[in-house]
């Protein structure tokens, strides 16, 4: 019985930290459309951050910029180039939707390496509604601007006449694909590393338990310590992958002929 409330005390649940729960009232209260939630608190804290770095970290427009105005400034020549070199000159009009959605990624997957912080694009719902409104402004554009040629995109005018309406279907299918990889890339790959953040976590009480801390712990830490390193580092790869793949996306209604 004690070794069954001792194994009991000691287990650990990674995912948990993953559970939408309501901000004000009980754990198990439903969770309605209108619910203010812990998705909620930490939205809304992305977009506190976002603005406190880019409008009040800039505001004195220093010659001589602080660290915060530095860390705006430098976000912005980023993300500038990449929409240039990626998607054209001709797609810098698209430059502040691509800005805004790189800003929110990146501080959405910072914030969630705090402790006790929840990871928003940890969640499908929220990372598909970025993935949606990618899919929906390009397709848009592209039949904007283009009209019945946009579908063009879909006709690999290059390759032999017998396979074009494969080549046409693979296209098709591949074009509506895009919002679901885009989607779960992002979410998975949060997902994953914060796992594995408490899994790693939750080792090191369990080895000073067993009578092996002082030779296991610091090697406990040290891996922790790496993963969490290397969680920072995904952090902002993957707010860079969702940023250029928009800018391929947008490239192709902007120029989409094969």
């Amino acid at each position: 019985m004690a070794t069954k409330e001792h194994s009991e005390g000691l287990a650990f649940h990674p995912m948990d930290q993953f559970i939408v729960k309501p901000l004000f009232g009980e754990v198990g209260d439903p969770v309605y459309w209108y619910t203010i939630t812990n998705v909620t608190l930490w939205l809304f804290l992305t977009v506190v951050a976002v603005s406190l770095l880019l409008v009040a970290g800039t505001r004195g427009r220093a010659i001589i910029p602080t660290k915060i105005q530095s860390v705006a400034e430098l976000s912005y020549g980023f993300i500038y180039k990449m929409v240039e070199d990626v998607a054209g000159k001709d797609a810098v009009r698209f430059f502040p939707y691509i800005f805004t959605l790189f800003m929110f990624i990146v501080m959405s997957n910072f914030l969630g390496l705090l402790p006790l912080a929840f990871t928003t694009t940890s969640h499908l719902a929220v990372t598909v509604v970025l993935a949606l409104a990618v899919f929906l402004t390009v397709t848009i554009t592209g039949f904007v601007l283009h009209g019945a040629k946009f579908l063009s995109l879909f006709w690999v005018s290059s390759a032999p006449l017998p396979l074009r309406p494969i080549l046409a279907l693979i296209e098709v299918i591949s074009y509506f694909v895009r919002p679901v990889s885009h989607s779960i890339r992002l979410m998975g790959n949060m997902m994953a590393g914060h796992a594995v953040i408490k899994v790693f976590a939750a080792f090191a009480p369990l080895i000073l338990l067993s009578g092996l801390g002082v030779l296991v712990t610091p090697l406990s830490v040290l891996a922790i310590s790496t993963i969490y390193a290397l969680e920072v580092l995904v952090a902002f790869i993957q707010a860079y992958v969702f940023t250029i793949l928009t800018c391929v996306y947008l490239k192709d209604a902007l120029h989409p002929s094969h």
